[in-house]
């Protein structure tokens, strides 16, 4: 499944998340994978799509990171899956 990943910088600051990445990286479960991150023109959030099956990988990532951001994660699909279950039935 997608997740967007909604962190919220604490102090609206940024830097002390880059040092930790820099010096340990992401430590993300096995499971659990990055796709991609937008980070706001003020510095406030961070946007990150990310993929798993299991909710419980989302809790030891956020676990390791709680003390620097706080975190909202949604379930999300891919609008063109959506899109297709509002379509009308093949005629047969």
């Amino acid at each position: 499944m997608l997740f967007m990943v909604v962190e919220k910088f604490k102090n609206r600051d940024p830097e002390p998340i880059y040092r930790r990445l820099a010096e340990s990286g992401r430590s993300m479960p096995d499971g659990l994978r990055y796709v991609g991150s937008w980070i706001e023109a003020n510095f406030d959030r961070c946007f990150q799509l990310m993929e798993c099956d299991d909710a419980t990988q989302f809790m030891a990532w956020i676990r390791e990171w709680r003390d620097l951001m706080e975190f909202e994660v949604v379930p999300v699909s891919p609008s063109a899956e959506v899109r297709a279950l509002f379509e009308p039935p093949a005629a047969g």
